[in-house]
């Protein structure tokens, strides 16, 4: 999967948006298909939103690897999100910086699976070291992006 894939992604979800959504976010604000796989590519940190059992919601920072339309998130087997993704397989992302009038932002949504310690490729794996116990992998369903006009990423 290429970038291509994401923009695909991002096209699709805007089409089925609300009025309200699409109209919050304009298409000249919109990240292009490069533009937006370069951004989630040299950024490593996410807000990642899940529902806790009871329903509740439950947030927490992340660091993640992209590969096409699916992101790795490391965790520590028995997490918070780990024990959410079990009752709830559904995940929030959120890949935000800068402020005001000069900000980016990529919201992402879809359904997580957790995945085996011996299943994660290996490449992946090496991206935090050995602390990671449990992966999360969110495959993209929803894609909106963001950005204020002169700060476009390249």
């Amino acid at each position: 999967m290429g970038d291509d894939d994401i923009g695909s992604i991002q096209d699709e979800s805007f089409a089925r948006a609300t009025h309200a959504t699409a109209s919050s976010y304009p298409p000249e604000r919109r990240l292009t298909a490069s533009q937006l796989a370069g951004y989630l590519d040299r950024r490593a940190f996410a807000v990642i939103g899940s529902a806790r059992p009871d329903g509740r919601p439950h947030a927490a920072m992340s660091a993640y690897t992209r590969r096409g339309t699916c992101f790795w998130l490391p965790t520590v087997a028995g997490s918070i999100r780990e024990r959410n993704a079990r009752a709830h397989p559904w995940l929030t992302m959120t890949v935000a910086e800068g402020d005001r009038e000069e900000h980016v932002a990529v919201l992402i949504e879809g359904p997580v699976v957790i995945v085996p310690l011996d299943e994660v490729p290996a490449d992946i794996r090496g991206t935090v070291g050995d602390w990671a116990q449990a992966w999360l992998r969110l495959d993209a369903a929803r894609v909106f992006s963001y950005a204020s006009q002169g700060v476009l990423p390249g």
